[in-house]
């Protein structure tokens, strides 16, 4: 999709699957919207999920409220990558040269004025989606991590918390030892926090783990797209 952005001449941009589930019949609508002038860019997004199982639409409605919250990015429930753009508004996607990228994350905060033009949900004219429950969580979390530092402001918050509810509860032992003489009894309750606390520890770990990760992947400097051949002349090319 950059490599596009990036090789794309037109005054008008779009983008849509190949797969033709992202109806081509909307294309004249899209740029009739656009030629009014009072749009840079009109995006689709889905009336329905049909076709979707439960599970995953119970899921992707909650992680459009959760982003829309922790984050800058404006995501619209039911959103598609499909949309039409202005030459402006592509030219700020290239410059968010980011390598790791959440389409529908970056387009909304590049800030444009955007339509948004719904539609029925169309069944694929061929080929199956690659995109299974687990890479589709994969997904969501890039977003959140690409858009948000709550997560780690969870972990800080989560952190503080767990340290002044040990200081109390060692506060009240010690006074149970001092006024009843009342030995602390229970070594299994005792192992349970210590696992809890431990769990904790390494969940904000892994949050934060996640944010170097992005900062390592940043540092390597890697092109977005290596180029074997192309129809396109003068086709440029990104370091």
């Amino acid at each position: 999709m950059y490599a596009g952005f990036v090789n794309a001449s037109g005054d008008y941009v779009a983008v849509m699957d190949a797969d033709l589930q992202d109806p081509p019949a909307l294309l004249p609508e899209m740029i009739k919207i656009l030629d009014a002038g009072e749009y840079d860019s009109v995006a689709t997004r889905r009336e329905d999920r049909k076709g979707e199982p439960p599970v995953r639409s119970w899921f992707a409605r909650k992680f459009y409220k959760i982003i829309n919250k922790i984050s800058d990015a404006d995501v619209v429930d039911g959103a598609r990558d499909y949309r039409l753009m202005k030459r402006d508004m592509v030219d700020a996607i290239v410059e968010m040269s980011e390598y790791n990228r959440f389409s529908k994350g970056i387009f909304g905060w590049v800030g444009f004025k955007t339509y948004w033009l719904p539609y029925e949900n169309v069944e694929r004219v061929a080929g199956e989606s690659k995109w299974n429950f687990w890479k589709l969580f994969k997904y969501a979390i890039d977003g959140i991590i690409n858009f948000s530092l709550v997560p780690l402001n969870l972990s800080s918050w989560m952190g503080f918390l767990m340290t002044g509810l040990s200081f109390v509860m060692l506060v009240v032992i010690i006074l149970r030892k001092l006024i009843k003489g009342d030995p602390v009894a229970g070594w299994a309750s005792l192992i349970c926090v210590v696992i809890f606390i431990g769990g904790l520890i390494m969940l904000s770990l892994g949050v934060m783990g996640q944010y170097l990760a992005k900062v390592y992947m940043e540092s390597k400097h890697r092109p977005h797209y290596i180029s074997s051949e192309s129809n396109i002349k003068d086709v440029k090319k990104i370091d």
